[in-house]
């Protein structure tokens, strides 16, 4: 009994953390939507006011369709996001299963090198990259904002998935093996529709700061043809005059994805959370 009313506990303190931290971190994006819909006199004169029909305007968002080519932006930006998540989840899912399943010598020292990527910013090798990606000739190509962020996203996607799949019963993996399944078949069709809330977990914290990065498209590819949505905005900020309604009319069409793969995944997310919190 004791042990239903803590884990009883921990869960709905988890949903109340979960709560609160929505409320606080959409509040900046409530701002941004709402000052989008104003004119300028009143973005600096009521910025936390509601739109009215004496201050409602679409003029930001009129030269966001007129300025430069915003779909092609959000079109390389859901490429450059879809497949590094994709190869985040795959590769680090992999790794995560070898990791927890197999023991061998060098586990430990494997694991932490992997892990290496959480404790150092991968912007530290900036220099370097580019380096790279100009001897390979990926220089403003979304292949090598695609790598950048799959290395990038990897060290988390396999902190993370690794602890859950330690979760896994052994009995239900040694059950496939007596059946005759391959390994491959034991990791797809057994082990990954039961961390499905944790891989959701680290698809949306994973995505958020790949769309959002502005640092790897302005040094990796700032060409027209695959400038990211983010990159885009900047051409509303100049060094003596911003258009402040294009900027945030950008920022409101630049959220919508995320809100839309948050609203899709909540569930999961939040039985990710609140699994960690259990456990």
């Amino acid at each position: 009994m004791t042990t239903a009313r803590s884990t009883l506990g921990n869960t709905i303190a988890a949903h109340a953390i979960l709560i609160a931290y929505t409320l606080v971190a959409l509040f900046p994006v409530f701002l941004i939507v709402i000052n989008a819909f104003k004119s300028r006199r009143d973005i600096f004169g009521e910025p936390l006011a509601l739109p009215t029909p004496e201050s409602f305007t679409l003029v930001g968002f009129e030269t966001v369709t007129r300025q430069g080519d915003f779909l092609l932006y959000f079109q390389n930006s859901f490429i450059v996001t879809v497949v590094s998540l994709a190869f985040v989840l795959l590769f680090g899912a992999m790794a995560a299963f070898a990791l927890s399943e197999y023991r061998f010598r060098g586990n430990p020292l494997m694991a932490l090198y992997l892990a290496l990527g959480i404790m150092i910013p991968i912007r530290l090798g900036t220099v370097a990259i580019l380096e790279m990606m100009v001897a390979t000739g990926l220089v403003n190509t979304l292949t090598a904002l695609i790598l950048v962020y799959t290395a990038q996203g990897l060290p988390l996607s396999i902190f993370i998935l690794s602890e859950f799949m330690r979760t896994v019963s052994d009995d239900l993996k040694n059950a496939g093996r007596i059946d005759g399944l391959s390994e491959y078949r034991i990791f797809f069709t057994l082990v990954l529709p039961l961390v499905r809330p944790a891989m959701a977990t680290v698809a949306v914290f994973t995505m958020i700061p790949i769309w959002n990065d502005l640092w790897f498209p302005l040094i990796l590819a700032p060409a027209e043809t695959t400038k990211t949505v983010t990159l885009g905005a900047q051409v509303f900020i100049g060094q003596f005059v911003t258009n402040w309604n294009a900027v945030l009319a950008a920022l409101t069409l630049a959220i919508l994805p995320v809100l839309v793969l948050y609203l899709v995944f909540s569930r999961q997310l939040i039985r990710g959370i609140t699994s960690g919190a259990v456990k």
